[in-house]
């Protein structure tokens, strides 16, 4: 499988859903699925992902939003990817 998790998003809006819902925000390929975007972000961060949702940006890339499972923490997680 190819490295789907392109690089996680460090803007004020991304930090705040870290803080208040467990979330992380990622860009990723263009044509993952959420499947391989959980899967990827499971493997390559050692969580376990609840839930995946997806948009496309104004400038045409793909963002993930994924919510950690209870137990995992995005504010951990950020601080290991030196986010915050």
């Amino acid at each position: 499988m190819f490295m789907v998790v392109i690089h996680p998003v460090a803007t004020e809006k991304a930090i705040a859903l870290i803080e208040k819902e467990n979330k992380m925000v990622f860009i990723v390929e263009k044509d993952a699925t959420k499947k391989e975007i959980a899967e990827d972000v499971e493997k390559s961060y050692n969580v376990k992902v609840e839930k995946v949702t997806v948009t496309i940006t104004p400038q045409g890339r793909k963002k993930a939003y994924v919510k950690l499972q209870k137990g995992y923490s995005a504010d951990e997680l950020a601080a290991r990817l030196k986010i915050i």
